[in-house]
């Protein structure tokens, strides 16, 4: 098996720290005081490959990103947007400055006088928000991303802390845009205790009776129907009543 070199070191050292020979011995006698010289080098690994000196440097990373909530006209939060957008598409190099303009909405299901309609409502009245660069006084290249924002029309101006826009926490971001995403609507509806309803759907569709409890967050009603000469409290969903 070949020695390491660490071994092979070791021995030459214990080699060369012998007793030198007798001032009687042979003078054709091999020299034992010269150390050991190894007949085959071990494999030496190459260092990696250096760089070479002219290679083109990493490509800095883009500009810092933030969020922004925009006051605009309650109402107008479409056409605030709209006009956004296309201020970003024709001014020269703003597309690289402000990235995103959303209102946030979610889908509801209106329920009134027993009709059904999925309605998207504005979940911030009177606000957007705007991904853009990061805002900084001293740099010009976001004061200007700030300026043309600020000068869309129908803007009224940034929520901001003194005269600095506050950029929302991600979480909060993150926590708006999944609740535009929720697959299902919720169901809108303004009925309270002791109103009297109607089922229209289900093994008790056309009973009447009154609401006992609307629990909002599951999407059900608690009502009171009477069935047997007596009051039987029925749970049904949102949706499989009506007022009368």
């Amino acid at each position: 098996m070949d020695e390491t070199v660490s071994d092979r070191v070791k021995e030459n050292s214990a080699d060369a720290s012998a007793e030198p020979a007798t001032p009687d011995a042979a003078t054709d006698a091999p020299d034992t005081t010269q150390p050991l010289v190894a007949t085959e080098e071990p494999p030496v690994e190459s260092a990696p490959d250096a760089a070479p000196a002219d290679a083109a440097p990493a490509a800095p990373a883009g500009p810092k990103r933030a969020w922004y909530v925009v006051h605009c006209y309650s109402g107008y939060e479409n056409k605030v947007r709209q006009a956004l957008e296309q201020r970003i598409t024709r001014v020269p190099g703003l597309a690289e400055l402000v990235f995103r303009v959303v209102v946030p909405t979610e889908e509801e299901i209106d329920v009134r006088d027993g009709q059904r309609k999925v309605v998207q409502r504005r979940v911030f009245p009177g606000y957007i928000l705007v991904e853009m660069i990061e805002y900084d006084p001293e740099d010009p290249q976001a004061k200007r991303a700030w300026y043309e924002v600020r000068n869309t029309q129908g803007v009224t101006g940034f929520v901001s802390s003194g005269d600095i826009p506050k950029a929302l926490r991600e979480d909060e971001v993150a926590k708006i845009l999944k609740r535009m995403e929720a697959d299902q609507p919720k169901v809108r509806v303004t009925y309270r205790p002791g109103q009297a309803v109607r089922i229209v759907d289900g093994p008790f569709a056309d009973f009447r009776g009154t609401v006992d409890e609307v629990n909002m967050e599951k999407g059900k009603v608690r009502v009171l129907v009477s069935m047997f000469g007596r009051e039987t409290p029925l749970e049904l969903d949102l949706l499989q009543v009506e007022k009368v």
